[in-house]
């Protein structure tokens, strides 16, 4: 009797103690949370989304990925309608026969950011008999990243990408029909996951991202804006722009719960609206991201002609919040 019941003594202190180490252990991740996870898939993102406006500007200069009359190739007509005056990169148009293209990019400080590598872009089923074209629905353009290194001139942080993306034409048409001729009011494509992106940090780790998202493209007071949603799913998750595992080897998610704005006055890289639910699973708690924020972190309506100053990732345990607020540059 005595022995059972010291036993029982025994197990109720182990039970005390797992709960007590459980308890600070969570409360140890949440007072370290800097937020990286949520700085990583944003930084991802947003060289994404920069390498998408480019693959829609190259791939709708070129006449024949196009689908318009040779005698209309109208190189850099986009780049003149959306007053772009330096790229730092080239284009070779040296396989337009075989509906690809590769944009090299020479390491010329554009936008705080120094570039380099390459991002070779190709056609699915441009050949006959199917003969498909970017200004077709449902045209899918493969876009492989060939050590695309991304580096910000103002503190060396780098991201380095390496994979491949399907982008498909959701509604047809492209920036030709939009900016130059403007026979559309709309357009909207989609980016899907083709086995991950392999992402290298300067730090030398390195993670898996599958970004799963749709664009659509309007030109309200005549300003080119795009609203960007999620459209992966993974973990029983929909709306997911991105999941994979971190640099740190954590599987994590990245949910739109507001959807992305950003226009061609602020950047790319500084949305107007929109907010992310991203969760890692080693992690107790999520790391809300709000876009659009001052530098206080309180968030901003974007008036015409104005941007904000950055966004700002929040995390809770049990009653407390703690945040942090990230510039756009």
């Amino acid at each position: 009797m005595k022995t059972n019941k010291l036993i029982l003594a025994l197990a109720a202190v182990l039970m005390v103690s797992s709960v007590a180490f459980t308890s600070c252990k969570k409360k140890k991740a949440f007072k370290e949370e800097n937020g990286q996870s949520s700085e990583d898939s944003r930084n991802v993102q947003t060289e994404n989304d920069a390498a998408v406006n480019e693959i829609n500007t190259e791939v709708g200069n070129v006449a024949n990925l196009h689908g318009r009359g040779e005698a209309s190739n109208g190189i850099n007509a986009i780049h003149y309608a959306l007053g772009i005056t330096a790229t730092g990169y080239s284009v070779s148009l040296a396989d337009t026969a075989m509906g690809s293209i590769t944009i090299t990019y020479n390491g010329t400080v554009v936008n705080n950011r120094k570039r380099e590598g390459q991002i070779k872009l190709t056609i699915l089923d441009f050949a006959p008999p199917i003969k498909k074209r970017w200004k077709d629905v449902g045209c899918v353009l493969q876009v492989e990243y060939i050590n695309y290194k991304v580096t910000r001139a103002s503190d060396g942080k780098f991201v380095k990408l390496n994979g491949k993306q399907n982008l498909t034409n959701i509604t047809g048409g492209t920036w030709w029909e939009l900016l130059i001729i403007k026979t559309q009011t709309s357009l909207a494509s989609s980016v899907t996951s083709v086995g991950g992106l392999n992402v290298t940090f300067d730090d030398g780790k390195t993670a898996v991202y599958n970004i799963n998202r749709k664009f659509t493209y309007t030109l309200p007071g005549n300003v080119l804006t795009c609203t960007g949603e999620g459209i992966g799913s993974a973990e029983s998750l929909s709306s997911l722009e991105n999941y994979g595992t971190t640099r740190d080897g954590d599987a994590f998610t990245s949910q739109v719960t507001t959807p992305i704005v950003w226009n061609w006055t602020c950047g790319w890289w500084a949305p107007t609206q929109g907010a992310v639910d991203v969760r890692v699973d080693s992690k107790e708690f999520d790391l809300k991201v709000t876009f659009a924020v001052d530098q206080g972190g309180t968030p901003v309506s974007v008036a015409a002609n104005s941007c904000a100053y950055g966004w700002k990732v929040e995390w809770t345990h049990k009653k407390q919040t703690k945040k942090k607020v990230f510039g756009y540059l």
